[in-house]
């Protein structure tokens, strides 16, 4: 049997700053099995060709080629630029990817870069660049110029293509295969050619038996279609294996056999078990009844099969994720958005692990609870986790990491922040969490010791109310609480929103944003986004609507995709218009415009007063929990530097606590400074020192020698205690 051979693709289009983390993981699982594996971006590959001299000139004529009545006006002063376009388009590239840092200067002049109706459009823009350097003003200016070339290829030639999707209509909300298959019988367009050239590529070099696509998003289906469609023309012995996020949530129901013409396969959830079980069928080594959670086309139907009698694999045996392969140097570090926190999802090449498999919490109404992907929890094992972390380093030469967990667990980013301290690695991380209470501002500043540098995480609702029914477990008081602990640690926050929630009202949704617009002017939030709620085929509203209030209308399911579910809201529902306010207010308050303002302004009919006070967060953020509880179970961590003594007088030292910013000086009788000296000792980070070696605070206070409990009850008063809590005595 001829040992299969395996091409790992990730369509058009994810990201063009850092690759989808999908084919990594798998290539480092089935490589650490012996088998043969390759893997492509082929969404980079597609925009690389585009955004190039060559690329360029054939979008130039073809669109010369078009009628001119049918050529969109604001093309027409694109093509007059044609020269200046041509000539800066493969500079401007490199610049991206870091390989021509000087050409920002030039580019910053204002007179390198031709303008388009992006670039020209920025006047609103212009004041926060006093405050940034050249290469973010240059990288925002380049990235508007690419924006506008993509723009006039979306208009003209290829009417599916976006920076950071590709024909996402088509997969969204696709009951029936039908407009699929439409779509993939007209010709190909221009940006599809050059993905087909891109796999031709790859197809050449690397001889694949196999071929797995992984579809994270609607974005991704169509592309992945399109490659499935030229491997069976040109290569029909090639199996193909179909999976990711689209998948496991849309396709679940899947009776369309026409997909099959395309695929020969399709997995859900956990990618490594099923890919496993089909390569190894493949080879004879197990029979088809034996696959693991896929389906596949017999006698012109579609069959689930899942005989397989091996359990997942555990998040210890998944191995560490490789992206060898990939053109790493070649992706392309865009700026968007000026806001510091929201220009995190297309600015750096981040490395991508997870925590956690699944959600810890999975109890949220409006969430695929009962899926796999958030309903099985396992945390990662900590020392594997920073030993990927350090396997990454070496491989990738980056030191950033993106951690995508559902909701990263409170206690895995503590014992996380503690091995990377110990190991002594320097890194920037950041990730998604829930705001809860756990994250308390010791637990932040020592992730902040550790490189996190911002955190993402679900408000959903700014009104407890809401927030009950949707069964979140916080209060937005507790949220505005984290946010700002996180915000004193130097952290950044991103708060993920909704509105139109079963039963939500336009009030309480105007409540909500009085919240949002307290927390932004505040400085505990500094970038959100707001999305309509739609329920799910596989939440709890989504499988029980009438015990929320909701009517799910009537839609033929004909055997394609099935999760997105219309519903009528008789006690709630906002309309589309309250969602634009929504989202020019939060669009406002990323760049500080308008947080004194009343938030009414926003919509454009009347809307109710909101009903709460205006020093509502103020008030939340001044109630604070007790750090020092001694009933509390913490222990002792030492962030600061190493601490100077000098003697100071008869039987009295003098006790310098330096920190990065300042110094905290300290005058203690020799016998106080000596057992705060031992404290820090045994509290500081030490390779391979694991949790217990940190003293616990409830030992700390029994076994205090200068007095007991009682006089360590006395010492927690005093401004010498404080000091040393400041300079970087966390109790976490």
């Amino acid at each position: 049997m001829i040992p299969q051979r395996v091409l790992l693709i990730i369509p058009p289009l994810t990201q063009i700053n850092t690759p989808y983390p999908s084919t990594a993981y798998l290539t480092g699982f089935l490589t650490a099995r012996g088998y043969d594996v390759w893997q492509a971006d082929l969404g980079i590959e597609m925009v690389l060709a585009l955004f190039s001299r060559d690329g360029l000139s054939q979008v130039f004529a073809r669109i010369r080629g078009i009628p001119e009545e049918d050529v969109p006006a604001a093309a027409r002063p694109m093509l007059a630029l044609q020269r200046a376009y041509l000539d800066t388009i493969e500079p401007v590239v490199r610049f991206l990817q870091g390989r021509d840092p000087t050409l920002g200067t030039r580019i910053c002049s204002g007179a390198f870069l031709p303008k388009g109706p992006r670039s020209t459009d920025m006047s609103d823009d212009v004041g926060a660049f006093g405050t940034l350097g050249v290469s973010d003003h240059a990288r925002y200016l380049a990235t508007l110029y690419l924006e506008d070339i993509g723009d006039l290829v979306r208009e003209t030639v290829a009417p599916q293509f976006g920076l950071s999707r590709y024909a996402e209509s088509i997969g969204t909300s696709a009951g029936s295969f039908a407009p699929i298959a439409d779509a993939l019988d007209r010709p190909l367009s221009f940006t599809d050619e050059l993905m087909a050239q891109a796999l031709w590529h790859h197809m050449e070099a690397t001889d694949p038996t196999v071929i797995g696509l992984s579809v994270p998003f609607p974005g991704n289906l169509y592309g992945a279609l399109r490659i499935a469609q030229a491997v069976k023309c040109r290569y029909p012995a090639v199996r193909i294996v179909l999976g990711g996020g689209y998948a496991n949530t849309e396709l679940r129901q899947l009776n369309e056999p026409r997909l099959f013409d395309y695929v020969d396969y399709v997995s859900l959830d956990d990618g490594e078990r099923p890919l496993l079980c089909v390569l190894e069928h493949l080879s004879g080594k197990r029979d088809e009844a034996e696959l693991c959670r896929t389906f596949v086309r017999s006698h012109d139907r579609v069959v689930w099969r899942d005989g397989a009698r091996e359990t997942d694999f555990g998040q210890g045996e998944l191995g560490t994720p490789t992206y060898r392969g990939l053109p790493m140097e070649r992706y392309l570090s865009v700026l968007e958005m000026l806001n510091p926190m929201h220009r995190l999802w297309s600015d750096g090449r981040w490395n991508k692990l997870t925590v956690a498999h699944g959600c810890y919490w999975k109890q949220c109404t409006f969430c695929d609870v009962g899926l796999d992907y958030i309903g099985r929890y396992e945390a990662s094992p900590s020392k594997l986790l920073v030993d990927r972390v350090e396997a990454l380093i070496a491989e990738t030469g980056q030191t950033g990491f993106h951690f995508v967990d559902e909701a990263a667990p409170p206690a895995g980013l503590k014992a996380l922040a503690l091995l990377l301290l110990e190991r002594g690695l320097t890194i920037s991380w950041w990730g998604n969490i829930r705001f809860e209470q756990a994250f308390t501002p010791d637990l932040c500043r020592l992730l902040a010791a550790s490189g996190c540098i911002a955190v993402s995480g679900g408000l959903e609702v700014a009104s407890d109310h809401v927030l009950e029914r949707m069964k979140k477990g916080i209060t937005v008081d507790h949220a505005a609480r984290v946010a700002h602990a996180f915000k004193q640690a130097g952290i950044m926050v991103h708060a993920y929103l909704m509105y139109g929630f079963p039963g939500e009202t336009i009030a309480e949704t105007v409540e909500s944003l009085e919240r949002v617009r307290q927390m932004f002017a505040a400085g505990v939030i500094q970038s959100a986004f707001w999305h309509r709620f739609m329920a799910t085929a596989h939440s709890p509203i989504g499988l029980d609507p009438a015990s929320h209030g909701i009517r799910i209308t009537p839609r033929t399911f004909e055997g394609f995709a099935h999760n997105d579910l219309t519903h009528e809201d008789p006690a709630g529902g906002n309309p589309s218009w309250v969602g634009e306010g929504l989202r020019k207010a939060v669009f406002n308050y990323m760049r500080g415009v308008g947080l004194e303002d009343d938030v009414r302004q926003w919509f454009d009919r009347l809307v109710p007063r909101p009903g709460i006070r205006c020093d509502a967060t103020a008030r939340a953020l001044g109630r604070r929990a007790r750090l020092d509880d001694p009933d509390g179970e913490r222990r002792f961590v030492w962030i600061g530097g190493d601490p100077v003594a000098e003697p100071f007088g008869h039987d009295r030292r003098r006790l310098i606590l330096p920190t990065c910013t300042h110094d905290e000086d300290l005058r203690l009788s020799s016998a106080h400074a000596d057992w705060l000296l031992t404290l820090i000792r045994r509290a500081t980070p030490v390779r391979e020192q694991g949790g217990e070696a940190y003293p616990s605070l409830k030992d700390t206070r029994c076994q205090y020698p200068l007095g007991g409990p009682k006089a360590f009850d006395v010492l927690l008063r005093t401004s010498a205690w404080k000091k040393t809590r400041h300079a970087g005595l966390l109790l976490v």
